[in-house]
């Protein structure tokens, strides 16, 4: 092969791919204009000196490498006009096709998303949460098709006009990738020192794959942290101390490098057993799905959303500062019944709570309730007497997949289920608590069967996306608004029974949901109000509850209601909260009373206060400042949750 045309062929390759991925690149992520909520921006100088270098060696090692590994493959045939077409055809055709597949998925997760939020997504399941973007898998079907037509056109053309000979050899070998990623090493260890450099390079595939090589390299004590990695090591061979490291209470060591050494507050004191009165009332608890705080009272069309939960807030309380403290509905499932922030496996719960005191327990729930562990857990189905979810009724459902992550029923389902086993004031002999778990403004926010209450058209799957963003608003406020009519008829039929004024009714959601407005469609990606606020209303007007109010409280505020304990419970002072696991999440934050937010990304350690609307890294607050003491603060609360995640042990007992 000439060598003339071996660097036209690499030359045209990098720059294509190069020119692509920046366009896909740009389009999620608006690391060069920037953007709604976009903080990561390299706008800078020195930025883009140490930017464009790293990102042109990696790209250039890239497609060098698939010249390389397809020229070895080829063997004798390495120059001939097919070999040419073949490795323009992988480095171009296949690696954008990839690319696209790539941020069709990211179109529904959040870049801070590793494999465990993925996992978190799914319930547990990789391939449950990859189903939410299947439905592409069609057009993404027909567009390989067209490949594979094109490839071979474009063959059947090279073999009968271009000679089949081998040309002169071109001279480029194994040694210039060599000295690629040679020089790759030095502009990676330089771009780490400017996060939006480093957050931009990224996101790109060569640099991002490079870069994770000298992670793996340079992680000597196997903590998972090194000399490449977005928060580096300061003690490369001591495991026990890195960013992430859980901070023993006490010990003068300042393991995850903030705050210094954290002191463990000690222990509340336990609530005393539940004594319920002689006729103790009944409990209802209904979860709404994806329900966003702000629904309650809305009115779309000139139409309020939700007149009946309206008519539940005024005869009852409605907390209007309660959150979800992670957006993931398994994590705040268990969250809700448990009453702790990551609830052990076998440990106390609402169900066990009200099994061990007599109460005939119903669950009914539109949703499969071993999702991600949650029935298990929280002993949900160990303890109900009637046990109804959408993995018994899962011929019925709503939407044609069958797996976990996407199975619901319509919510009239579940009402006949309840009609089938409360049918009068007898059924009630005994007092009962019933879970009615509601899907309906889970995406994709309608299915053939829901009911119309808003005027105009609704979104249908394929047309969710942020051009339709009117139309996928009232989609969903649709579903809000269906949802809050099955709450009606719930209400009615214990009315009907006479069983209304003698149970307490608490209504509320497992998170909220982004409909566009900070840059994302769904949960679990940002904490903020749109995806973390959820509703919270309670019939009883005497229980006394003040925000801020996270999940986790309300088995608390659910025991104390029926015990009659009308005392306020003590003072809150902010609601944690965090993205991804509690030991590894991406995020932290909490939210305190009025929705001031302070989160911390664990990655780049860049805090944003939300009344300020500022960023800045930690390192660079003021000691004693009043941000750098709400920094702490956060980050004790995050170090608290972890010691009581492990069941309030000790140091010595957590080892």
């Amino acid at each position: 092969m000439s060598r003339l045309r071996a660097w036209w062929a690499l030359a045209l390759a990098f720059l294509v791919t190069l020119a692509f991925e920046a366009a896909l690149v740009e389009r999620k992520h608006a690391i060069f204009g920037g953007g709604f909520g976009q903080s990561k921006v390299i706008d800078q100088a020195g930025e883009w000196l140490l930017f464009a270098p790293a990102l042109t060696v990696a790209q250039a090692a890239q497609v060098l490498a698939c010249f390389l590994v397809l020229r070895a493959l080829h063997g004798r045939r390495a120059g001939t006009a097919v070999f040419l077409l073949n490795f323009l055809f992988l480095a171009v055709g296949v690696v954008s096709a990839l690319l696209v597949a790539k941020f069709e998925v990211l179109a529904y997760f959040s870049d801070a998303m590793g494999f465990e939020l993925i996992r978190n997504l799914g319930g547990g399941s990789l391939f449950t949460a990859a189903l939410y973007v299947l439905d592409e898998a069609s057009l993404l079907g027909l567009a390989a098709a067209g490949a594979a037509l094109a490839y071979f056109v474009c063959f059947r053309l090279v073999k009968r006009f271009l000679p089949e000979r081998r040309e002169s050899e071109d001279r480029i070998g194994w040694s210039h990738l060599g000295g690629l990623l040679v020089l790759a090493v030095p502009l990676a260890l330089a771009a780490g020192l400017a996060p939006d450099a480093r957050y931009g390079l990224n996101r790109f595939n060569a640099f991002a794959t490079i870069n994770q090589g000298l992670e793996t390299l340079t992680d000597f004590d196997r903590d998972g942290y090194s000399w490449f990695s977005a928060q580096r090591d300061p003690f490369p061979l001591d495991p026990a101390r890195h960013p992430l490291a859980l901070d023993v209470p006490g010990n003068g060591i300042d393991e995850d490098g903030y705050g210094g050494d954290f002191r463990l507050p000690a222990a509340p004191p336990q609530s005393p057993p539940l004594k319920l009165p002689s006729h103790p009332r009944h409990l209802v608890v209904i979860v709404l799905e994806s329900f966003r705080g702000d629904a309650i009272g809305k009115v779309v069309a000139g139409r309020p959303v939700t007149p009946h939960l309206n008519a539940l807030a005024r005869e009852g309380i409605w907390v209007r500062e309660a959150y979800s403290h992670v957006g993931f509905t398994t994590q705040s499932g268990k969250s809700l019944f448990g009453g702790a922030l990551d609830p052990r496996r076998g440990g106390p719960s609402l169900f066990r709570d009200l099994k061990s005191a007599g109460y005939r327990i119903g669950v009914f729930s539109a949703a499969p309730e071993n999702f991600g562990d949650i029935s298990e857990v929280v002993g949900m189905r160990a303890s109900a007497d009637l046990y109804v979810d959408a993995e018994l009724l899962k011929a019925e459902r709503a939407h044609s997949s069958a797996s976990r992550g996407s199975l619901a029923l319509d919510g009239r389902k579940i009402l006949r289920e309840l009609d089938r086993h409360f049918r009068s004031p007898s059924d009630w002999r005994r007092p009962t608590f019933l879970y009615l778990n509601i899907q309906e403004a889970h995406f994709p926010y309608s299915h053939p069967d829901m009911p119309r209450f808003l005027p105009g058209r609704l979104a249908t799957r394929s047309e969710i996306k942020a051009s339709n963003r009117e139309m996928v608003e009232r989609t969903y406020w649709n579903a809000v608004a269906y949802s809050d009519w099955l709450v009606g008829q719930v209400i009615a039929r214990l009315k009907a029974q006479g069983v209304y004024d003698h149970s307490l009714i608490l209504v509320t959601g497992d998170h909220g949901e982004a409909l566009f407005e900070d840059g994302f469609l769904g949960h679990g990606h940002v904490l903020n109000r749109a995806q973390t606020q959820v509703p919270l209303i309670l019939s009883d007007p005497a229980l006394r509850v003040a925000g801020p109010v996270g999940l986790a409280d309300l088995r608390g505020i659910v025991l104390r209601g029926l015990s009659g304990d009308e005392s306020p419970p003590p003072a809150k002072a902010a609601v944690f909260q965090h993205i991804g696991t509690i030991d590894r999440p991406a995020v932290i934050g909490m939210v305190e009373a009025g929705g001031i937010w302070t989160t911390l990304d664990l990655e780049t350690e860049e805090l944003w206060f939300s009344e300020a609307g500022r960023r800045q890294r930690y390192r660079d607050l003021r000691p004693g400042s009043a941000e750098r003491l709400r920094a702490d603060r956060l980050i004790d609360e995050w170090a608290r949750q972890r010691w009581l995640a492990r069941g309030g042990a000790g140091p010595d007992e957590a080892r």
